[in-house]
């Protein structure tokens, strides 16, 4: 069994017209030592895919339907004291500003400290302890000085390696990553990329990697999932949809990112912009951006075409194989 099954997600905000999904539908699966990269444009739902596993949906939203497994707890249907026990746990997420998650009053090891006596019946002594090891172990440098340093003195670099360590407090089983490195110089963010994949590897987490960017899928991902407004549309291993993706909207991702064969040359561009919720098409919801488009696109949602063992794509194009 999966650590983590999603299976018909669903979450909704109110409107004028009635409740409107944010996400709509979405299942996935992640193992014990896999990264799952969830990619897509702002406002496709990925962040708020990660707010509903946690049931930190803003409010007057609401997870309306679908279930969630992790580690066999089904996490809809906990009651809030034991879903607080949850995060941290069973599962911890590391946003995307670190130095807007960070109390700035506290230093970093009180943060820390205080995460790991939330979940440990353990003395201050012994949490301190804990966050000096932590903190070596996220590489963050002269760890015992550290501990009593606020976070305005250090780098972004090193606060996203607090937040790194925060989230580790409790040993979680499950790992959420919502664009970790969106903050960071290139440099920095090949270290925080390093970091996270040798945490997964040595301590068999899993890890939800939540980014925009193939680049740092290509990096860490063992498996993909795309989204677009609200839907999964793709997902397969790594080399599948690097190697050879099959819904326009994953290959108009892959066309738009920089390489060095189009180095001073204008990066391609996705005409249009991702559908808000509430005025979504009623068929497929890519294709009034879709070059592909053809006729039972506006008016019939496509079901999922399954390519190969674990790539399926929705896409009518597919589906008829005119793609």
């Amino acid at each position: 069994m999966a650590l983590l099954d999603v299976d018909g997600l669903t979450t909704v905000f109110p409107s004028e017209r009635g409740p409107v999904a944010v996400v709509d539908g979405v299942s996935f699966a992640i193992e014990a030592g896999e990264v799952l990269a969830l990619v897509g444009e702002s406002g496709c739902g990925k962040s708020m895919t990660a707010l509903s596993m946690l049931r930190l949906v803003p409010s007057p939203g609401r997870v309306a339907g679908g279930r969630i497994l992790l580690a066999g707890e089904d996490v809809l249907a906990l009651p809030a004291a034991a879903m607080r026990r949850v995060r941290g746990r069973l599962a911890a997420m590391i946003f995307q500003e670190p130095g807007t998650s960070l109390n700035p009053v506290m230093t970093v090891g009180a943060q820390v400290i205080e995460a790991i006596r939330l979940h440990e019946p353990v003395s201050r002594g012994a949490a301190r302890a804990r966050t000096v090891e932590l903190f070596e172990q996220v590489g963050i440098p002269d760890p015992v000085e550290r501990v009593d340093a606020y976070p305005h003195q250090l780098s972004g670099g090193l606060k996203q390696r607090v937040m790194i360590a925060v989230a580790l407090a409790a040993r979680p089983k499950l790992l959420i990553a919502d664009e970790p490195t969106t903050a960071l110089d290139v440099t920095i963010q090949a270290q925080i990329l390093e970091l996270l994949d040798r945490l997964c590897r040595t301590l068999g987490m899993a890890v939800l990697l939540i980014t925009h960017d193939f680049g740092i899928v290509n990096t860490l991902a063992d498996r993909v999932a795309v989204m677009y407004a609200g839907q999964l549309v793709e997902r397969g291993t790594r080399a599948d949809l690097l190697g050879e993706p099959r819904h326009p909207y994953t290959a108009a991702l892959l066309r738009a990112m920089p390489a060095r064969a189009t180095r001073g040359e204008r990066l391609p561009e996705i005409p249009g912009a991702v559908p808000p919720p509430g005025a979504r098409p009623s068929g497929c919801r890519f294709v009034t951006r879709c070059p592909l488009a053809f006729e039972p696109c506006p008016d019939l949602d496509p079901g999922w075409t399954r390519i190969g063992d674990g790539h399926a794509v929705r896409c009518h194009a597919v589906a008829q194989g005119r793609a």
